[in-house]
């Protein structure tokens, strides 16, 4: 395992962990955000958080069983890639989109380097 892969999937994992946790709690800052992409409320604590927190465990666990690592990290890639479609069908395009862009990067690089180095 490299010092990066290391990095990375810590820094991923606690960002979904926290992301989720955070949705979890019904954030209210989350709300215009779910209402601007059309993303009912119901949906804030399951599918989404749960999606999150499951994700960043599931990283943080791969660092001891790597199947579970990169598992994931395939998970986490098909989740932001669905969050920027919802963006992209309701033409949605808030300042914190970036958010939505950083969590599928780090996602993509998690399972990109997990790949790399097995």
């Amino acid at each position: 395992m490299s010092t990066l892969y290391l990095v990375l999937a810590l820094t991923a994992g606690a960002l979904n962990l926290g992301s989720g946790i955070g949705s979890i709690a019904r954030l209210k800052v989350i709300y215009p955000l779910l209402d601007g992409a059309h993303i009912p409320h119901s949906m804030l604590v399951f599918p989404i958080g749960t999606l999150k927190v499951l994700g960043g465990a599931g990283l943080l666990i791969g660092l001891a069983v790597p199947p579970i690592g990169t598992a994931a990290a395939a998970g986490l890639v098909l989740f932001w890639t669905c969050a920027v479609h919802s963006h992209v069908l309701a033409n949605f395009w808030p300042k914190e989109t970036f958010l939505t862009f950083t969590f599928l990067g780090t996602a993509i690089a998690t399972l990109a380097l997990d790949l790399a180095l097995a």
